[in-house]
């Protein structure tokens, strides 16, 4: 297909002077319309590569296996498009079979709608796979960019032409290679996407976000529908390995009844398994389901079937009408079948449910309740209690050294109360995932061994401070020292510890947002702390006086820093506002894991 000359050269006129060079990294984006890369050239006008297929009719949800082939070439661009309309958008979505030479790009609305380079290296044979959307126009053509060289390159190769089933040929008919085609497997399948109507009133349901369409690429849904004496069960989500839900008899992985759709080689194989321990699922010989059908398009795998609510003829299998925690996991796959360990924690209900009992919509949670307690309780000591107790200790004893709270002075009164509740939220955390875990994890890295370690000091801190020598005793000033890097050692082992299980599965809190708060906060600690350290330092240096034309320190520090007093206590009243901001927003984000 020859582009008219005018519009060559106004593309090239716009590359040369928005000074656009070659993508040699396959980030080709731009040219998501046209199609022409910016290499300051025209384009060839007979091709030299070849697109073929393997089957010249689709149905939603189908998979076709598309080539692009001949001499060695560096880049190259792959859409499909509607064939009586060749610059109307993309159609539908690919998937790859090699990630080391080609990648996935979105091109307008469509997620993974092109495909093209990952690098310069030379090639002679890419092979992807296209599926058909839900709304497929009646004909798809293949189009195809190649760059043999910087200068050398063809737009635009026509490729086949595939169409849906009893539909006549596009007319007037599209150039097509004439390439011998094997027709595509017939394959149940899903036309759209699943629909939440009847959930909590005609069928059990369970959606993660809650509330989520399931037509969303967002959503996991997994829903139950009794009909007489078998039960139609409906799953779908974002992944492009296995989606797969277990009934459980607990909230933990072992013993468990299993059902997985895995992506195998670009078609959804559906099939039952048992579950023992942390292991491989083990795959069940015979299939007790019926009627299955599946869809991948757009990132969503989609796949539903039919199974009797008792089934004593197949070992393994649990009856349909008892109640079970459920499971609901995704991960990723091999073109060969083989699934891979979820990368994060499954979505667990949070009680046990009866899917043909009374119909519900209900929610889940990756995380579980103790470990939710944990985070939230570490979040509240090392983040409020102990951040402030410091500040008051260091800043403001000249402050409130005559005020006094139960014979003691108030700075020491508000110090040791937050320094308390510390340790007593530290120790009741730290209780809560061994309680969870029965035992140690050996699945948490670091986080654990830091944990320990922090509550170590956390508990030699007010142990120190009970044998605290008196003010002016010899050996008061090794106590300080010792006091303040004992403190000053836990408070960083706890923010590195935070750091680390933030990320863990079982908790999980979103990336990267949880990483940039918790270095917004401590970047507002060290701020206040600096801003402070600053205003001490001014105040002593306004306590000067002119005497022999020398400089003497008339004051002390302590009273020195006894002025400022308002300026301290707005600082201070500021950084506790902004330390309850960082803290709401860990807990919101952890009751919403």
């Amino acid at each position: 297909m020859e582009l008219p000359g005018f519009a060559v050269a106004v593309w090239m006129f716009v590359c040369f002077y928005a000074s656009v060079r070659g993508y040699p990294n396959g980030k080709v984006r731009e040219a998501c319309t046209s199609m022409v890369p910016c290499h300051g050239s025209s384009p060839q006008l007979s091709p030299e590569h070849t697109i073929t297929v393997n089957g010249t009719e689709f149905k939603p949800g189908d998979s076709i296996e598309v080539h692009l082939s001949g001499p060695d070439f560096e880049g190259f661009f792959i859409q499909a498009r509607d064939a009586e309309h060749l610059d109307s958008p993309a159609v539908g979505s690919f998937v790859l079979a090699d990630r080391r030479h080609s990648q996935l790009l979105t091109c307008g609305r469509t997620k993974n709608s092109a495909v093209s380079h990952t690098s310069k290296a030379k090639k002679k044979d890419i092979k992807v796979y296209w599926i058909a959307p839900g709304d497929a126009p009646k004909h798809v053509q293949f189009l195809a960019t190649v760059v043999k060289k910087y200068r050398i390159f063809w737009v635009k190769i026509p490729g086949p032409i595939v169409s849906q089933p009893d539909v006549l040929s596009p007319t007037p008919p599209l150039h097509a290679t004439s390439e011998a085609m094997s027709t595509s497997h017939p394959v149940s399948y899903i036309s759209k996407p699943f629909s939440a109507s009847g959930c909590g009133s005609m069928k059990f349901c369970i959606r993660n976000p809650s509330n989520c369409d399931p037509g969303s690429s967002s959503c996991f849904f997994l829903s139950f529908q009794q009909e007489e004496s078998s039960v139609f069960i409906e799953m779908s989500g974002p992944s492009e390995g296995y989606l797969a839900f277990a009934l459980s008899h607990d909230q933990w992985m072992g013993g468990d009844d299993a059902y997985l759709c895995v992506n195998e080689d670009h078609r959804v194989h559906v099939s039952t398994a048992h579950l023992k321990e942390r292991s491989h699922p083990q795959l069940d010989s015979e299939n007790a389901l019926e009627d299955v059908s599946w869809r991948l398009a757009d990132g969503v795998l989609q796949c539903s079937f039919r199974r009797s609510i008792r089934l004593p003829a197949y070992k393994g299998r649990f009856n349909l009408d008892t109640s079970y925690f459920i499971f609901l996991a995704d991960g990723e796959a091999s073109e060969g079948g083989l699934i891979y360990k979820h990368h994060r924690q499954p979505l667990v209900t949070n009680g046990l449910y009866n899917v043909t009992g009374l119909p519900q919509d209900i929610g889940g949670s990756r995380a579980p309740r103790l470990i939710k307690a944990h985070g939230a309780l570490m979040f509240v000591a090392w983040i409020t209690t102990v951040s402030i107790g410091v500040i008051v200790a260091r800043f403001f004893k000249p402050v409130w050294s005559h005020s006094f709270l139960f014979g003691k002075e108030l700075w020491f009164q508000v110090h040791r109360m937050l320094m308390l509740t510390t340790v007593m939220l530290t120790s009741i955390s730290f209780v809560l995932p061994f309680v969870y875990r029965g035992g140690w994890s050996q699945q948490a890295g670091f986080h654990p061994y830091l944990g320990c370690a922090v509550m170590a000091l956390t508990i030699f801190q007010p142990l120190m401070a009970g044998f605290r020598p008196s003010r002016h005793a010899p050996r008061r000033q090794l106590f300080n020292w010792f006091h303040w890097s004992t403190g000053t050692t836990a408070r960083i082992l706890a923010v590195v510890t935070m750091f680390l299980g933030m990320d863990l599965p079982a908790l999980d809190l979103p990336d990267p947002w949880d990483t940039y708060t918790m270095i917004g906060f401590v970047a507002w600690h060290v701020g206040t702390d600096v801003l402070l350290e600053i205003h001490s330092y001014c105040l002593i240096r306004k306590v000067e006086v002119i005497e022999d034309d020398r400089v003497q320190i008339l004051q002390s520090l302590t009273s020195a820093e006894a002025e400022g007093r308002l300026f301290k206590q707005i600082v201070l009243t500021i950084y506790v506002c902004g330390n309850i901001v960082f803290l709401v927003a860990f807990l919101v984000a952890i009751n919403q894991v």
